[in-house]
């Protein structure tokens, strides 16, 4: 049996937005909004899921600009924290025959103190209800070592409570100390998870897996119970322990930015998941939404892009 069972659809998605600017073929750059959790939660309210978004930012135009942006795409704001007098992170992508670099300023994000600020007992009780939960390495690498007490707390009541907790082991290094570090806390927050949605290269990199099933095979001893693999144009190899199969794109594509793919395959790929699809169909889902998302510069797609690709 490949089918999920959370006790709704209704998701939480937690993390950082920050400000986006991508240099386009003229050499000059567009502003926008992204970050890994957040395009993940625009391509799940695109799917016609009820999803909110956890975070904190500023009470500056930029942030403002988030909001209206999120509540445009139908992702829920009632879960952003205002920090007054301060502002959210900022992120500049360059990319080079489809494949991007990333440089940032986000070390004094307010999205750092989540579980850190008085709304910290709002956030926890929103996840006790949620249905599903999801967020990434990359929110883990935000927060303290007491806000990720808090947060992995925060995990066992709701798990407890019936919410399905889904991961992407988004491994970036520039957020993090060192690897050893996190090694430790990443290795903390995978047995908090039902579903692992990693991606080989970060895995490969962090942990030194020889291949995509030995990524598998680490996640399910730590008692993940279902995991797609992510392998860039090659698919995905997903499943459950004893059922993994790779799932080849059905057609190759030419990237312009792969800014996002993963993050919108994670979303196609718990879409279709909470839609009763199976987890073959839930990666070519993924896959599908992928490529498309590739073709577009910036980490979120423009919507008529993904129309169709997100309602099964």
């Amino acid at each position: 049996m490949d089918q999920l069972k959370p006790r709704s659809t209704s998701v939480v998605s937690l993390g950082e937005c920050m400000v986006e600017l991508a240099r386009g073929d003229d050499g000059r750059f567009r502003l926008a909004y992204g970050g890994d959790t957040f395009n993940t939660a625009v391509y799940l309210a695109r799917a016609g899921l009820d999803v909110g978004y956890a975070t904190a930012l500023g009470d500056d135009p930029y942030s403002a600009g988030l909001i209206a942006l999120a509540r445009r795409e139908g992702v829920g704001t009632d879960l952003i924290a205002t920090i007054p007098g301060r502002m959210p992170g900022l992120y500049l992508i360059e990319t080079a025959s489809g494949e991007r670099t990333f440089h940032y300023w986000r070390d004094r994000s307010p999205a750092r103190e989540l579980f850190e600020l008085p709304q910290a007992d709002a956030i926890a009780a929103a996840l006790r209800r949620a249905g599903v939960i999801y967020f990434s390495a990359i929110t883990l690498s935000l927060y303290s070592s007491s806000g990720l007490t808090r947060f992995a707390n925060s995990l066992e009541e709701a798990r407890a409570a019936g919410a399905l907790i889904a991961m992407d082991g988004n491994y970036r290094p520039r957020g993090w100390p060192d690897a050893e570090r996190a090694r430790e806390v990443i290795a903390r927050f995978w047995p908090l998870a039902d579903m692992a949605l990693p991606t080989f290269d970060d895995e490969a990199q962090l942990w030194g897996d020889a291949g995509p099933q030995a990524t598998a095979d680490r996640l399910f001893a730590l008692g993940v119970k279902e995991i797609a693999v992510k392998l860039g144009s090659s698919g995905t190899l997903a499943g459950r322990a004893g059922t993994l199969e790779t799932i080849a794109p059905t057609a190759a594509v030419e990237p312009i930015d792969t800014t996002g793919a993963g993050d919108s395959f994670n979303a196609a790929y718990l879409a279709a998941r909470l839609h009763s699809l199976s987890i073959k169909a839930a990666a070519h889902a993924g896959n599908a939404l992928a490529g498309i998302v590739i073709r577009h510069r910036g980490a979120i797609a423009p919507k008529d892009a993904t129309t169709g690709l997100l309602n099964p």
